[in-house]
């Protein structure tokens, strides 16, 4: 298991960058946050911001699970 001890989000498999990133976008939409990629998170409340994350890693965790159990993603 990767250690990360600078305190940032590094990518493992940085090929997987450009998905992760229309995965967070499409999942922002779909939680009412349109043009997320434009928007300064900064101005963005944490619940908002965490949402996005939360979903995010489920539906990571989700397909991980499908794949483990030999059922195939989505």
């Amino acid at each position: 298991m990767a250690t990360n001890n600078s305190g940032s989000n590094n990518i493992v498999v940085p090929e997987a960058k450009q998905a992760l990133n229309q995965m967070k976008a499409e999942i922002a939409n779909e939680l009412g946050l349109t043009n997320y990629e434009q928007v300064d998170k900064g101005n963005l409340t944490a619940r908002q911001n965490g949402y996005v994350g939360g979903y995010m890693t489920k539906r990571l965790v989700e397909m991980a699970q499908r794949q483990m159990s030999g059922g195939g993603m989505k």
